[in-house]
């Protein structure tokens, strides 16, 4: 782009996002073209950014600049001077990363476009992956350092995509707790892949999440769809769920990637990664996608309600990552964090469908108190002391469910949970490394009493799926226990073991992980049963609605404003009548008329203010 920089395309793009409600962009230095040497800096280059900044001006936008930019699109490029040394360790390379950074903010630390800096584009995949965290920590400071030195007092992030082990389950060095101790926001680079659609439109939600445990702002900083992958309409929806759903997630900042399709087949990387031509919010002529679109519609809710002084409501869930994700034990099996992710997305997906908008709580960093439900999806291990805390939780007041799953694979086949009897009031028998098959297609729980307006005889039916391993139940007879609900054999299925104020539920069916498995299963009958968990648990739901093809969540703002949020997962049209727990009533954005019930597009979002209450 900079060889060949027309100031004329760029004031005609950067036009065509403003009209849209866009108001900034993310920017790369092409590290061969503007460090040509180790010394030496290539000033026609800093010159067309310079003018670049000046266009951002003049549309009152604002952009982020990245610094160290090898990689992008299906291809790695390094300055000739690089010569194959480490990145990261080599201390004369990481001196010329962060003089290259300095240098830069140098000349436009003072802009008034430049709105913060990153230091690399997907830097795991540049300067590759390494289990030596604190070597990758100790370059990311070092550079900062450069950048504050040189005056580049702008927020400060990585662009690293928190790909790291603490949201992927991947270790690859870039650990989101150090970066957590140096970075102003995180910004999750999420393009998902998977079998189910419900679970695609909360990937990125679900990994803001997991960034937000770190107590940073977190902004959605890359997301999109290639047109060579995605029809128009179905690109939209995506769009429109990432956003909303991003935003229920607590992101406060959203960079779509990316601005234009263009025609360069005969130019690496675009000759042998042709799709890579075509994410553009328009088209190569300039024509505005159905994605821009959807841009645009959110930009004007985000202003309509001030998003800048909203935040989430309290909630009253809390679903626990286990600390299996994050951690590495030894003589662990190195296939447990795929297990645990999978079943804590669809935990996720299920208790969003439920109402429930939950807390993500870390078990490595202590579970927190105050939630009235906690919820531990398909669990195989737990800490040893995490039994104890998870009693005591019960004990003043929660209800705690746990899940059982007997994980994916055959090393140390089992639930590893220090004291499951006396924990659950049950005495199990499994035999020495054996499966309890599930034989069954379909799980059935069938209650047998009252349980969370739920009436006995109820039955939830859930698809049974997962290898020889996980395709397992757990062999109980209740001691302090009492027997909720039982499958088709009669078995144990869901026991409630009162403990203090509380009680502690445990279900012999690895039912969220089964799920997990299962293309195309959401909603399933999860939603019934967390919302029934959440009945009993005296959870409030703010904002609720009697489809769980519908997610409902509240927004507040900080004049007490309050904003229902109604997020259809279905291909039809619904019309939808709202509970709200604190009374009031509904009325559309500008309008100060309630209605009672709420007309839903197939895959559309409603907000709404809400009245009185």
């Amino acid at each position: 782009m900079w060889r060949g920089y027309d100031p004329a395309v760029i004031r005609e793009e950067l036009a065509v996002l403003a009209r849209h409600g866009l108001t900034m962009t993310r920017s790369f230095f092409y590290w061969p073209d503007f460090m040509p040497g180790p010394y030496e800096i290539d000033e026609t280059m800093t010159a067309r950014f310079a003018d670049f900044l000046d266009r951002h001006a003049e549309r009152g936008m604002t952009t982020i600049p990245t610094f160290i930019v090898g990689h992008m699109s299906g291809q790695n490029w390094d300055p000739s001077w690089r010569a194959g040394r480490d990145l990261y360790a080599d201390v004369w390379m990481v001196g010329r990363q962060a003089w290259f950074a300095a240098e830069m903010v140098r000349r436009y630390a003072a802009h008034p476009a430049v709105a913060g800096w990153l230091v690399s584009n997907e830097m795991p995949i540049y300067g590759g992956s390494t289990t030596a965290h604190e070597i990758v920590a100790s370059w990311a400071q070092l550079v900062k350092n450069a950048v504050r030195a040189a005056g580049g007092n702008q927020p400060f992030s990585l662009g690293d995509g928190a790909w790291g082990i603490e949201v992927t389950g991947n270790d690859n060095g870039f650990r989101l707790a150090d970066i957590a101790e140096l970075a102003d926001f995180l910004g999750p680079h999420v393009y998902p892949i998977g079998d189910d659609p419900v679970r695609q439109r909360y990937v990125a939600a679900l990994q803001c999440e997991l960034a937000g445990t770190f107590g940073k702002p977190v902004i959605m900083e890359e997301f999109g769809v290639s047109s060579d992958f995605a029809s128009d309409e179905h690109a939209s929806r995506y769009y429109r769920h990432v956003l909303y759903n991003t935003l229920l997630a607590g992101a406060t900042g959203w960079i779509a990637w990316n601005n234009t399709d263009f025609d360069l087949p005969g130019q690496n990387p675009y000759r042998h990664h042709a799709f890579e031509q075509n994410f553009g919010l328009t088209s190569a002529s300039g024509t505005p996608k159905g994605t821009l679109r959807e841009m645009r519609s959110f930009a004007a809710t985000v202003k309509a309600i001030d998003a800048g002084r909203c935040g989430r409501a309290d909630t009253d869930t809390a679903l626990i990552v286990s600390s299996y994700l994050d951690t590495r034990y030894p003589f662990t099996s190195p296939e447990a964090p795929a297990a645990v992710s999978k079943a804590l997305h669809q935990s996720y997906v299920s208790a969003r469908l439920a109402d429930l908008a939950p807390k993500l709580t870390r078990e490595t960093t202590g579970i927190e108190s105050g939630a009235k439900l906690y919820l531990a999806p398909s669990v195989k291990q737990i800490l040893a002391s995490t039994a104890g805390t998870l009693e005591r939780l019960a004990e003043s007041g929660a209800c705690v469910y746990v899940s059982y799953c007997a994980g994916d694979v055959a090393w140390h086949r089992g639930p590893s949970y220090g004291r499951m009897n006396d924990l659950f009031g049950v005495r199990h028998s499994l035999d020495v490394g054996l499966a309890d098959a599930i034989t069954d297609e379909v799980v059935e729980l069938t209650l047998t009493r009252d349980f969370g307006g739920l009436t006995r005889g109820t039955t939830l039916a859930f698809r049974a799926a997962g290898s020889e391993h996980s395709r397992a139940y757990l062999p109980v007879v209740p001691t302090t226990a009492e027997v909720i609900a039982t499958d088709a054999h009669g078995r144990p299925a869901l026991l409630r073991r009162q403990a203090g104020l509380g009680s502690l539920i445990l279900c012999t069916y690895p039912l969220e992980y089964m799920a997990a498995v299962t293309p195309r299963v959401n909603p399933d009958a999860a939603v019934t049963l967390y919302g029934a968990l959440a009945t009993h648990a005296g959870v409030r739901r703010p904002v609720s609605a009697d489809d769980p093809r519908v997610a409902c969540d509240l927004l507040v703002r900080a004049d007490g404003a309050r904003f229902a949020v109604l997020v259809s997962h279905a291909d039809e049209q619904l019309k939808i009548k709202p509970v709200l727990a604190g009374g009031g009533g509904l009325a559309t954005l500008g309008s100060s008329e309630v209605v009672d019930t709420v007309t839903m597009a197939p895959f559309g979002i409603n907000v709404l203010s809400i009245t009185g209450g």
